[in-house]
């Protein structure tokens, strides 16, 4: 049985997708598992064991749909479900399953403060898709896998840093999603022994500043590794500090000790990070109380209140305590 898995973006929802490529391939009988996804994210699939082909998404989606119906898939499994996806199903013409989005709670929860969202983590809503299959979550968490060749040796890093660190991943997708600078200096400054900062290009700015405010136990990795070096110095860290982002789910791929900081976001959309085996590795910390959160499902380049508690007012030495243990 070929299967088609779609899902294009991001790095966290691509890495989400795992259990269930990984459940498809072992328990369907002769399950053949294929994953579309764009070109920017497929080394987050292209060395996973469980899956048989990674077809990239380009500037033309014409030309995916056009190379997507020579393979014969007998099903579609949507777990980005937009028009895109949409696109390709009537293209393929075969049995398609799309997971719950969940808008209208999403709407009631960021709108209204209503939280209608079930109790249900998003891996378990992708899990849903593949049900009639006879596919069961096998609670065996997420993966993330990294050819040798492409992981960042410890040997490379600074002789201070090889024994041990903490990985401090400073970026996310939108400014209400992360720390401001001086709280993140101060994050740092309560964080034992040596830091790598995680992060893209766009984050080097700030971790300049962080590692000149800190001094020689910071390194600063940002912009140096591509999304697998990355997540290489997140498996072996210690523990990792991480906004709602990629990294966090990088982070719960692997098993690490997890405190995720929450913004404008909140884990009740059902993306708080996912350690099935070991719950109590992953930590939360929000601000509680606050009338104005969630105030986006995805996120804001300003606070629309203008005071940006969710993140100012942040138990620094609480985060620090748990990234510390």
């Amino acid at each position: 049985m070929k299967i088609l898995v779609l899902r294009f973006s991001s790095i966290g929802d691509i890495v989400l997708t795992s259990p269930v490529l990984r459940c498809l391939t072992q328990q369907v009988k002769d399950g053949e598992v294929h994953v579309a996804t764009k070109s920017a994210f497929t080394d987050l699939v292209r060395f996973n064991p469980h899956v048989a082909k990674v077809h990239e998404l380009g500037e033309d989606i014409g030309e995916l749909i056009a190379r997507l119906k020579k393979e014969g898939f007998n099903e579609v499994i949507d777990l980005h479900h937009n028009l895109r996806t949409a696109r390709i199903k009537r293209a393929l013409g075969v049995p398609s399953y799309s997971f719950p989005k969940l808008n209208v709670a999403k709407w009631w929860l960021v709108n209204f403060k209503r939280d209608r969202m079930p109790r249900l983590h998003i891996v378990d809503r992708y899990m849903s898709t593949v049900e009639h299959l006879g596919v069961k979550n096998d609670g065996l968490g997420l993966e993330l896998f990294i050819p040798e060749d492409r992981a960042v040796k410890r040997s490379d890093l600074p002789a201070a840093h090889q024994g041990g660190y903490t990985a401090l991943a400073i970026g996310a997708a939108h400014f209400t999603k992360r720390l401001p600078q001086y709280r993140l200096i101060e994050l740092a400054q309560l964080i034992e022994g040596p830091i790598v900062l995680i992060g893209g290009k766009e984050d080097q700015s700030v971790a300049r500043a962080i590692a000149s405010a800190i001094g020689g136990r910071v390194f600063d990795a940002t912009g140096q590794y591509d999304i697998l070096g990355s997540a290489s110095l997140i498996k072996q860290s210690r523990s990792v500090v991480a906004h709602d982002s990629g990294a966090m789910h990088i982070a719960a791929a692997f098993n690490k000790n997890v405190v995720s900081i929450w913004g404008n976001t909140v884990p009740s959309f059902g993306m708080g990070p996912y350690i099935p085996q070991h719950p109590e590795r992953a930590h939360i910390a929000e601000v509680h109380g606050l009338p104005c959160r969630p105030c986006s499902k995805i996120g804001h380049d300003h606070c629309p209140k203008g005071h940006f508690h969710c993140m100012e007012k942040q138990d620094l030495r609480w985060i620090a305590e748990r990234a510390n243990a």
